[in-house]
């Protein structure tokens, strides 16, 4: 009987130490650390940088206590430099204000701008009659007010601007426009002149019913006569009221 060689000893299975989890306490406490690290860095950071400000002002003063003519010509040159920009923007100033006096729109011209730009032109008329805070505020919550306005006399204007692009022969403005502008203008606003503009034309109702809301209309003819000439708006236009009492 033939000798069996008896089957080759596998060896055994090498044991891998198991890693031993991270605990979470300990993953917390790293992350404090490199925080107190980087704040203790940006703290000396700061530090240093504001001992080189220190030392950089006291080295100036120490520098202008020694050559004080220094000052002498720093002032004067701050003096006249104040009074070249004092001069300059007066005569800005003055540009402008001539510029807006000559101001003059015909109605083609204001036929075709766009219905916002037409806000702006009735802002820029209102400036150059003397409101010098007119501003356009019409988009989206206006709550029917396209520009805000005070007039020499104290009067709190507020306008509504109806663009039409076809002039005249566009569609009329209706008294829904009147009733939207007229709901919140002095509620808001605190108006004294309710207006509403346009370079196109009312309805047949929009006169009466401005009559019983103390409103104001502008039409066509009255924008003409305004935006072409040099008389402001209150000189043309019925009815304006009395400035109130104390302005």
């Amino acid at each position: 009987m033939a000798n069996r060689r008896p089957p080759p000893r596998r060896p055994p299975p090498r044991r891998t130490a198991a890693r031993r989890p991270i605990r979470r306490s300990a993953l917390l406490r790293r992350r404090r650390s490199r925080r107190r690290q980087r704040g203790d860095t940006q703290l000396l950071l700061l530090g240093f940088v504001a001992l080189a400000g220190i030392t950089l002002v006291w080295a100036v003063i120490s520098w202008l206590l020694v050559n004080w003519w220094a000052l002498i010509v720093l002032g004067a040159l701050a003096a006249i430099g104040g009074t070249v920009w004092g001069h300059r923007y007066r005569r800005r100033q003055e540009g402008d204000r001539v510029r807006r006096q000559a101001l003059r729109y015909g109605l083609p011209e204001l036929d075709a701008l766009h219905h916002r730009d037409f806000e702006y032109a009735i802002r820029d008329l209102m400036l150059r009659d003397g409101c010098t805070d007119a501003r356009q505020i019409g988009g989206a919550g206006d709550n029917g007010a396209d520009v805000l306005a005070t007039d020499p006399l104290g009067r709190t204007w507020v306008i509504q601007a109806k663009h039409r692009k076809d002039g005249d022969r566009g569609s009329a403005v209706g008294t829904p426009d009147l009733q939207r502008v007229n709901g919140t203008a002095r509620q808001l606003y605190g108006a004294d002149v309710v207006l509403v503009v346009t370079n196109g034309r009312f309805s047949t109702r929009c006169a009466p019913l401005a009559a019983q809301l103390h409103m104001h209309l502008a039409d066509r003819r009255v924008l003409a006569a305004w935006a072409s000439g040099g008389r402001p708006l209150w000189e043309l236009l019925p009815r304006i009221p009395a400035p109130r009492s104390g302005r």
